[in-house]
């Protein structure tokens, strides 16, 4: 399942909730996120593909600080440092 990326409002406090080394491992989260009705989003800085994101500092997951408690909850032992 691919969750659709979306820039956060103005209205929001985000939080980065995860930083993970490929896309692919962010879109899982995303989906563990949106399975329990949370909203994320990737941040990621890879100068538009000409680096790899290990070299960037990952890809980081991030949601509305007002779903940390429960975001946390579901990301613990499922992410890989």
């Amino acid at each position: 399942m691919v969750v659709e990326s979306r820039e956060p409002s103005t209205e929001m406090s985000s939080i980065p909730i995860a930083t993970v080394r490929t896309r692919e491992d962010a879109e899982l989260v995303r989906g563990l996120l949106a399975s329990e009705g949370i909203k994320s989003w990737v941040v990621a800085d890879d100068a538009g593909g000409a680096y790899p994101f290990a070299l960037s500092g990952g890809i980081q997951v991030v949601i509305d600080e007002t779903d940390r408690e429960a975001a946390e909850t579901i990301v613990a032992g499922r992410v890989p440092d």
